[in-house]
């Protein structure tokens, strides 16, 4: 755990140097491609961010790996939110820029933002996923510019921007709590087709031994979001 801690660390500080170089290039597309070096560097260096973890949950649901997942959302979360705040002491006209975006970001609604988070989470596994069974970063070079450009949202950058913003309150968790979901179910969805394909059914994720495993992790995330708009 203190190893999965220490990299999430790590892989917060990226995120936010990432966030930082976007906010700083004044041709949206500039920032979004120099964005994807946060993301080379964690793959590179195994580093741990939650958004390019949370797709394994399909084929690892230990408790060990749910534990890690955990730990690694506080801590990326915790991390970015907190050099968003020393970057805008700092850098006081990234933190009005950041103030802007974050604005725009808290008039969508909690659907919006968790299915914005979605499509994010299924170009974050698929980013993740090429890199480690292609060995190439051509994913990552591609798939985090088409999720900025998008607008699609991706939690942890999001409370990087936040941090920078000034702005903190319960509409800034309830989107937060939109984006990590939709990050979620996103990520989920690729990998648990790829198994149901592969076992030709339909009726939950199925292990080695042809039994299954429940319903997909999956299904109980869309159901927490649904639970949480409906307040």
């Amino acid at each position: 755990m203190i190893k999965t801690a220490v990299n999430s660390i790590s892989a917060g500080i990226l995120i936010a140097i990432g966030g930082s170089v976007y906010l700083a290039c004044d041709n949206k597309y500039a920032g979004a491609a120099l964005f994807s070096v946060a993301l080379l560097c964690i793959c590179y260096l195994g580093y741990y961010l939650f958004t390019g973890k949370i797709g394994y949950l399909a084929t690892d649901r230990s408790k060990k790996n749910a534990l890690s997942l955990a730990l690694g959302l506080a801590v990326n979360l915790a991390v970015t939110f907190l050099l968003g705040m020393l970057i805008r002491f700092a850098m006081p006209a990234l933190g009005e820029k950041a103030a802007t975006l974050c604005g725009a970001k808290l008039g969508q609604s909690f659907m919006g933002t968790f299915i914005r988070a979605v499509f994010c989470g299924v170009l974050m596994y698929l980013a993740v996923q090429i890199f480690k069974e292609k060995k190439t970063p051509i994913g990552i070079i591609f798939c985090i510019p088409v999720f900025i450009l998008s607008g699609f949202e991706h939690s942890i950058a999001d409370m990087f921007y936040f941090g920078a913003s000034g702005i903190f309150s319960i509409k800034v968790l309830s989107f937060e709590l939109a984006a990590v979901l939709g990050n979620s179910v996103g990520s989920l969805i690729l990998p648990l087709l790829a198994m149901l394909g592969q076992n030709g059914q339909g009726g939950g994720v199925i292990s080695a031994s042809g039994k299954s495993k429940g319903n997909p992790p999956a299904a109980h995330l869309i159901r927490l979001a649904e639970k949480a708009n409906s307040h």
